[in-house]
């Protein structure tokens, strides 16, 4: 059997389960996602977005997926110990592909603003849910990509964010993505495990937000994760999205985020891979308002056998707005890197500026790095450029430092995180990024297999 074949027919034949634990507004687009998903199957590497990852190869095993919402029995405070000092965050929680409701914050929420459960908040009915609901899918469309049906057909819960006009949230949103297996009463453990995730961000007029979603696993086992992120920036909204993954070598991350950017809005979005097994990160970002901007940020460790895949389309329909990029990778080991990036300014999309940076070190010789940074532009009056290096360690500066008395190990060990720390230096969180800071140099030394703090480091 195909490896779309056997969700093809899980969905024919879990079909009314699905609908019976999920919101109209989530099943209203669910057979047409699984029609698209169908015509597409998943794609090979001819695709040319997909051209890096072998997405079927991912989905071949036989993974179980909770479409009858068993409860997964997790203390979120055990199974989650990583704490970034001084970042005061208001924390939440998503185990699997469920909002967590057991554990909320105590500090209140600015009058008006919304997190929680997509599901719970579709199901009440009122104008507010029904102004919300008409932006779930919209920009995720099902007939452009596989794994954004597959998400589509099967998420039955997820996170709702909304920040209503002219609302400053002044605390950070931490999000803690936690991976569990085993369900209450299980009559046997789930040896792998599929989770759909689904978050939706709405910022109308006005509104400023930050958001951090951390990718943690409770269980040593084998998990394959998608998750479709839907972002609506509103006018002169501004919002700061932080996804950091410390899972382990078993797991496999297929993240979507698209985001649609209304006039003088401002987009930061950072991507930081610390440990992970495959992982695959897309990111569609469109200027549908002018005078925006946006800056899109990644970095990436990775050795043993592990794949991280960064693809990028930033579509500049309008004029007067800026786009910047930076992604940058350190490979060792028999690690693959991937960076591909793309920006379309169409046409009429006058004065646009793009900036787009890719750069890579391999540490050995059996480290592979792909790099495809593309230009596409159909307006005569803009500023764009891009770039990309792969290379090794500077041997003059090795040379300079060996000389002055520093080790050859720290030598390297200064280089590569003065070559991470641009990244991580993008970030408006202070105390993140000087946690982040701490733990890239770990991770450098070897002291970090795992999440710093997490109960699987124990």
């Amino acid at each position: 059997m195909s490896s779309e074949q056997q969700y093809i027919e899980l969905y024919e034949q879990a079909r009314q389960m699905i609908f019976n634990h999920a919101p109209e507004e989530m099943n209203a687009v669910r057979d047409e996602a699984f029609e698209d998903f169908k015509r597409q199957g998943f794609p090979s590497r001819k695709v040319e977005r997909y051209k890096y990852t072998d997405i079927d190869k991912l989905f071949a095993p036989d993974y179980g997926v909770n479409l009858n919402r068993l409860e997964i029995p997790v203390d979120p405070y055990q199974a989650f110990r990583c704490d970034v000092p001084n970042l005061s965050t208001s924390l939440y929680f998503v185990v699997n592909d469920t909002f967590y409701n057991k554990a909320l914050p105590q500090a209140s929420l600015p009058a008006g603003v919304i997190i929680g459960s997509l599901r719970d908040h579709f199901s009440h009915r009122s104008p507010l849910t029904a102004h919300l609901s008409k932006y779930y899918a919209k920009l995720a469309k099902t007939s452009d990509d596989a794994i954004t049906a597959l998400n589509t057909m099967l998420a039955q819960d997820g996170m709702l964010v909304y920040v209503p006009k002219n609302v400053k949230v002044d605390r950070a949103i931490q999000v803690i993505n936690i991976l569990k297996a085993t369900p209450q009463n299980a009559q046997r453990v789930v040896p792998d495990l599929m989770v759909n995730r689904r978050v939706l961000i709405i910022l109308e007029e006005g509104a400023e937000l930050k958001m951090l979603f951390c990718d943690h696993a409770a269980d040593d086992r084998n998990f394959l994760a998608t998750q479709v992120i839907e972002a609506y920036v509103g006018a002169n909204a501004s919002l700061d999205l932080y996804c950091l993954e410390e899972t382990h070598y078993k797991n496999v991350r297929l993240s979507n985020v698209y985001i649609d950017q209304q006039r003088d809005s401002r987009v930061n979005h950072n991507v930081i891979t610390l440990h992970n097994g495959t992982t695959r990160n897309k990111l569609d970002l469109t200027f549908s308002g002018e005078g925006a901007e946006c800056g899109c940020y990644g970095c990436v460790i990775a050795d043993k056998q592990q794949h991280v895949d960064n693809n990028t389309l930033i579509t500049h329909k309008v004029a007067h707005c800026t786009s910047n990029e930076l992604y940058k990778y350190v490979l060792d080991d028999k690690s693959t890197g991937a960076f591909a990036g793309r920006v379309l300014v169409e046409h009429g999309a006058q004065k646009t500026t793009s900036q787009m940076t890719n750069q890579n070190l391999t540490a050995t010789k059996e480290a592979r790095m792909f790099t495809q940074p593309m230009l596409e532009i159909y307006a005569d009056d803009v500023k764009c450029a891009h770039g990309s290096t792969v290379g090794q360690l500077n041997n003059a500066a090795l040379f300079y430092m060996r000389q002055r008395g520093i080790s050859l190990k720290e030598a390297k060990l200064l280089l590569q995180n003065a070559f991470i720390n641009e990244v991580i230096d993008k970030m408006q969180l202070e105390p993140l990024r000087d946690r982040l800071h701490y733990l890239v140099e770990k991770r450098f030394r070897g002291e970090l297999n795992k999440c710093d703090g997490c109960k699987l480091c124990k």
